[in-house]
C-alpha cells in the first residue's frame, strides 16, 4: 500500500494504472474502494493534503432515505440503494450512525397542504412508512418547538452519521487493499491517448488506461481537460451554526423544513458528536473557494432557528462553518460514461452524495465496464474498523479495559471533546495519517469543542509536530 504527500511521483511502470480516480472526497474514495475488490492497479489522486477535504468535510451529515428525491431519477435510485449499503457498512466499519427519524414541520397552510403530496412522493420512492402528525402529536414529540407549527410528516429511517469517518474508512480500506493514494497532487492537464491517458500533475505524470472524474466542485473544469463541456458547476454555499452539547436535549429528531426550490432548506439536527446543528443557507456563488461565513448568513440562520426552536438561541455557538455544494441546474446527478474516451464523469453530486456514495461506486464500476474495463474476479477487501467519534457509542476515555492495557487512552488532552493522547497518537500512526491539525480534528475531534483549541491546542500541535519530526527527521514541519 502507498500513500504519498510530497516529492516526485513514481516513474516508469510504477506510474501506469488501470484506473485513476481523481478526487478523494466521499464519492471518489468509495469508487477507489470498489475498484480495490479487483486485481487492478488503481490510483486515487487528490489536490488537497487529505481525503475528504472539500465538500465532503462540510455537510449536514444526514444519512438520507431518499424519500423526497425526484422519483425515477438516478439520484433517487442511488440514494435508496446507498442508504441500505451505507447503513450496513457503518455497522461493519465502526462508523457512528444514529437513526433519529425526521419530521418535516409545516408552519403555514401551504406547507401543511404539501405534506400529503410529500408522503405520496416518498411512497413512489419506495419509502412507505411516513405518517402525518397533527399539531398536538407534533408538540408531544418535540415539546421545544416554537409556536405556530401546524403539523408534520414523520419520516422514519432518516439518520445522522459521521461524514469524516465515512470518507476516511473508504480511503483506508482502498489503500490497505492496494490502491495508491497521491495527495497534494493537483491534475493540471490531461492528454488523452492510447493505451494510456497522461495526467500531468504538480508532482509528475501518471498514466491511466481509464479515468474517473470525481472532482466535485471542479468536475466541469476537469471535463473540459478531456474535451467535454456537458454542464457547468455553480457552487452553492451552505453556512451552518453548531451549538454546544448543552443544547442536545432540546431536539429529538432531525427537524426538516418543507423543501423549497434551492434544496431542503434550513434544518435543525443533532450530530453524532452530541451537538445541535442549524443550517444550511443556500447561496449560489461564482467563487468555488468561498467557504467563509457571513454576518448576514449567520444572522438569517439565527432568525429562522429562533422560530423553529426558540430555546436554541439561548445556547452557546461552538463553531460556524460553510460548505459548497455542486449545483448544475439539473435536479439529478451528472454521471456519464464516455466509452470513446475511456472516461467516466461523476458530477453534480449534491447533498445526498454521502448517502449514495457506495451505490454510486457500484454504478461507476458498471460504467467503467462499458468503457472497456475488465475488472477480473472479485476478492475480499482488507478489513477496516474505524475509531469511534460518536457520543452514543463507547469512547476510549470510558473504556477501563483499554486504559488498563494502554494508559494513554485514559490521558485526556482535549477536555471539551474528551479526546485522549492515545487517540491522537493512533490517528498519527494510522494508514492515512492527517496532513495537518484540521485533518487530525476530523479523525479525533481534538480542538473541535467549546474552546476550539484554546486550551488543548498547544499540546495537540506538539503531538502532531513530534510525529512529523519522527517521520521526516530533524527540522521537518
Amino acid at each position: 500500500m502507498s500513500v504519498t504527500r510530497s516529492g516526485p511521483l513514481p516513474v516508469g511502470e510504477a506510474a501506469e494504472y488501470d484506473v485513476v480516480v481523481v478526487g478523494a472526497g466521499v464519492v471518489g474514495s468509495a469508487i477507489a474502494r470498489a475498484l480495490a475488490r479487483h486485481p487492478l492497479r488503481v490510483a486515487l489522486v487528490e489536490a488537497a493534503d487529505d481525503v475528504g477535504d472539500g465538500t465532503s468535510k462540510a455537510n449536514t451529515a444526514i444519512l438520507h432515505t431518499g424519500f423526497d428525491a425526484a422519483p425515477g431519477t438516478l439520484e433517487a435510485r442511488l440514494v435508496r440503494e446507498g442508504h441500505r449499503l451505507l447503513t450496513a457498512y457503518a455497522r461493519e466499519a465502526g462508523i457512528p450512525v444514529e437513526p433519529l427519524g425526521a419530521l418535516l414541520v409545516a408552519w403555514d397552510e401551504g406547507q401543511r397542504a404539501a405534506l400529503p403530496r410529500l408522503a405520496e412522493k416518498a411512497e413512489r420512492n419506495g419509502h412507505r412508512t411516513t405518517r402525518l402528525l397533527s399539531a398536538p402529536e407534533l408538540d408531544s414529540r418535540e415539546p421545544h418547538l416554537g409556536p405556530g407549527a401546524l403539523g408534520a410528516l414523520e419520516v422514519p429511517g432518516e439518520s445522522v452519521i459521521c461524514p469524516w469517518t465515512t470518507t476516511l474508512a473508504y480511503a483506508t480500506q482502498a489503500v490497505r487493499s492496494g490502491v495508491d493514494l497521491h495527495l497534494n497532487c493537483r491534475v493540471e492537464k490531461v492528454r488523452p491517448g492510447e493505451p494510456y491517458h497522461r495526467l500531468v500533475t504538480r508532482r509528475g505524470v501518471l498514466r491511466a488506461r481509464l479515468l474517473v472524474n470525481a472532482c466535485g466542485l471542479h468536475a466541469d473544469a476537469f471535463d473540459a481537460m478531456v474535451g467535454r463541456e456537458d454542464f457547468t458547476v455553480t457552487p452553492r454555499r451552505g453556512q451552518l451554526l453548531v451549538f454546544d452539547k448543552f443544547a442536545r436535549d432540546l431536539v429529538r429528531h432531525i427537524l426538516l423544513p418543507v423543501p423549497g426550490p434551492l434544496g431542503k432548506g434550513v434544518l435543525i439536527s443533532p450530530t453524532v458528536y452530541g451537538n445541535v446543528m442549524l443550517g444550511p443557507t443556500a447561496e449560489d456563488l461564482d467563487d468555488k473557494t468561498a467557504t467563509g461565513t457571513t454576518a448576514e448568513g449567520l444572522a438569517g440562520l439565527r432568525e429562522q432557528g429562533g422560530r423553529i426552536l426558540p430555546a436554541l438561541l439561548d445556547e452557546e455557538v461552538t463553531a460556524v462553518y460553510a460548505g459548497l455544494r455542486a449545483a448544475t441546474g439539473q435536479e439529478d446527478y451528472r454521471i456519464a460514461a464516455h466509452p470513446g474516451l475511456r472516461y467516466v464523469t461523476v458530477g453534480g453530486i449534491r447533498s445526498t452524495g454521502l448517502t449514495a456514495s457506495l451505490a454510486i461506486a457500484e454504478h461507476v464500476l458498471g460504467l467503467l465496464a462499458d468503457c472497456g474495463l475488465d475488472p477480473g474476479p472479485a476478492r475480499p477487501l482488507a478489513p477496516v474498523r474505524m475509531p469511534n467519534l460518536g457520543e452514543a457509542f463507547p469512547r476510549p476515555y470510558r473504556d477501563a479495559e483499554l486504559i488498563a492495557r494502554e494508559p494513554e487512552f485514559g490521558a485526556i488532552v482535549c477536555h471539551c471533546e474528551r479526546v485522549t493522547r492515545g487517540e491522537i497518537r493512533a490517528a498519527l500512526d494510522s494508514t492515512i495519517p492527517p496532513g495537518g491539525l484540521d485533518g487530525l480534528r476530523r479523525r479525533t475531534r481534538a480542538r473541535g469543542g467549546r474552546c476550539q483549541g484554546n486550551y488543548c491546542g498547544a499540546e495537540v500541535r506538539a503531538l502532531f509536530e513530534e510525529q512529523r519530526y519522527e517521520e521526516y527527521g530533524k527540522g521537518a514541519r
